[in-house]
């Protein structure tokens, strides 16, 4: 009988001494252990660069063309920024990219998520082959159509125009495919239902398909709005008129007018991301959400 019980005690105890003993406890945590020290790494790599701007932005060309490997080499000044805020029309160059990124933003996000809902709900002719045109434009660089939409820009006499930076931008194929492959995750019974209750196809799209879509259109929303702001090129191209740049644009005309210089082109740089920067702490958990959520949806 003592036996029995002995064998019975030692059976109960073993898992838990297995279960608590420090071997296996090590072994759980070494992949976290190495995937924490592994971000942490890639973290200083990625600001290392970043801590190098800001220490030579706060600096003076004197300062910064002294040689030497640390970024700290001179006193703290805001003769960099003082420069760019001098020579340039800042505050309106970043009124213009506000104005620009928004509304490129609304309409590429309003086109898109009806384009995608057609494509996603519709059985219209041609459906498949405008999806396949859709999914092929994804495939073509933006350089290639630069001299046509300039083209098309002074054919209809928008050069040097808001119109002309907004329009060609609101055209975004792989946000219309990603929308697409979201909606196609949507159960069809929700809308089904509604359409029973008398609702329109645009009631379904607007009261359904939409509030179920949140994540994505807003991951959509912010990509978009990231892409419009950080345009260069085809602003650069487009405007004429210092009084219509974008905010990159114009820091980079100073920059140019004025030759090269260290410390003010970091302060640029720092002026034309410090609005993104500012975006992202006041709205920094809805967007790793939403970033999370991208690849989520129907196949």
């Amino acid at each position: 009988m003592s036996a029995t019980a002995t064998t019975a005690r030692t059976r109960r105890r073993r898992p838990r001494e297995e279960s608590g003993s420090p071997l296996l406890l090590g072994h759980g945590r070494t992949p976290k252990i190495i995937a924490g020290t592994a971000l942490v790494v890639l973290a200083i790599v990625w600001l290392i660069p970043f801590v190098w701007a800001v220490a030579t932005s706060f600096q003076s060309e004197e300062d910064v063309s002294t040689p030497g490997l640390s970024p700290f080499k001179g006193a703290f000044t805001l003769d960099g920024y003082q420069q760019i805020l001098e020579r340039g029309n800042v505050s309106l160059w970043a009124f213009n990219s506000f104005l620009i990124a928004g509304l490129v933003t609304l309409i590429t996000v309003a086109v898109s998520t009806l384009a995608a809902y057609a494509f996603s709900r519709g059985t219209f002719r041609g459906r498949k082959a405008l999806l396949a045109v859709t999914v092929a434009a994804i495939m073509i660089p933006p350089q290639l159509l630069i001299v046509p939409l300039f083209k098309q820009m002074q054919l209809f006499n928008l050069v040097d125009t808001y119109a002309a930076v907004i329009l060609p931008q609101v055209v975004a194929p792989i946000m219309v495919f990603i929308l697409k492959k979201f909606f196609d995750g949507i159960p069809r019974e929700l809308e089904e239902a509604a359409r029973i209750d008398g609702a329109s196809e645009f009631r379904v799209f607007w009261s359904i398909v939409l509030p179920l879509s949140r994540p994505i259109v807003a991951a959509v929303s912010i990509f978009v709005f990231i892409g419009a702001w950080n345009n260069f090129l085809w602003p650069f191209i487009v405007t004429n008129d210092s009084d219509l740049m974008t905010l990159p644009v114009g820091l980079a005309t100073v920059k140019d007018a004025y030759g090269i210089q260290y410390a003010s082109s970091m302060a640029s740089a720092l002026l034309a991301a410090l609005p993104l920067i500012v975006v992202f702490l006041f709205f920094q958990r809805r967007i790793v959400n939403s970033v999370a959520t991208t690849g989520l949806g129907g196949s």
